[in-house]
């Protein structure tokens, strides 16, 4: 059986950061992830999350200013030093939450920049933080993103992520497989995931068109979910998604997967 964790940068939008816990927790989430818990103190998030019964399942790495457009650093050759304290950052923070495992965004491809020269970057970033990470017995996940939400990101397809994988020869660097992102970038859904699930250490869903509730689209979840049990997927499924109503009104399609 499936169990999820609501992503509350995409879910709840219409309450204040710590209020979407407690609505996550009644409407049977057992856990919650989100860009980033930075804004609040740790203690006050992880006094939140104890009041509600819930678990912290991913959050992400600090990935630069995200409201002016940035969308992640660890490829960028001039913020090295701004990325390793981000690590150090994130590490507090999982601590004070009990959170397994953090997501690092690769970050936008700056013009006329050399494609080797971020890779390269970017390897050694994730040397270096997975390493960090091991040592705090924290997961770093790393997660292709599609090019038409973001156009110019770096990270885009698993064959890249594997690549990258290989290069930084971490048995403590994973994917975030999103399957929202991955139906856009190349589909064949679960065949990648079925190849990968020993190096997946986490799954975000959404449906396509319009990054909505599942159901909505072209992405046959009853399908997915139930594969996932059926390849022993035993962690959480992140709930990604722009619901077309308010969120609760729009989970229907959880309904048969709670206990």
């Amino acid at each position: 059986m499936p169990k999820f964790s609501a992503n509350l940068s995409f879910l709840y939008q219409d309450l204040a950061f710590l209020d979407r816990f407690a609505a996550a927790a009644n409407d049977g989430f057992g856990a919650l992830e989100y860009l980033g818990p930075y804004a609040e103190s740790k203690e006050k998030v992880a006094d939140t999350l104890q009041a509600n019964g819930l678990k912290q399942a991913l959050f992400n790495v600090p990935s630069g200013d995200w409201a002016n457009g940035e969308r992640g650093i660890a490829c960028l050759p001039d913020r090295i030093e701004e990325f390793r304290r981000g690590i150090s950052l994130a590490l507090d923070y999982a601590k004070a939450l009990a959170c397994p495992q953090v997501n690092v965004i690769s970050g936008l491809v700056p013009k006329g920049a050399d494609l080797e020269t971020l890779e390269k970057v970017l390897v050694e970033n994730l040397k270096y933080a997975a390493e960090r990470t091991a040592d705090a017995g924290v997961k770093l996940l790393i997660e292709p993103i599609n090019l038409r939400d973001i156009p110019g990101f770096f990270l885009s397809t698993t064959d890249h992520a594997e690549r990258i994988l290989d290069k930084v020869g971490s048995d403590n660097l994973y994917i975030q497989y999103d399957f929202y992102h991955m139906q856009i970038m190349q589909g064949d859904l679960i065949p990648t995931f079925m190849r990968l699930k020993d190096r997946i250490a986490h799954v975000q869903i959404a449906d396509n068109p319009g990054r909505n509730e599942p159901g909505t689209g072209e992405i046959n979840y009853g399908f997915i979910l139930s594969e996932l049990d059926r390849l022993g997927y035993d962690g959480w499924v992140g709930c990604e998604y722009k619901p077309k109503a308010g969120t609760s009104d729009g989970l229907g399609w959880m309904k048969p997967y709670r206990k």
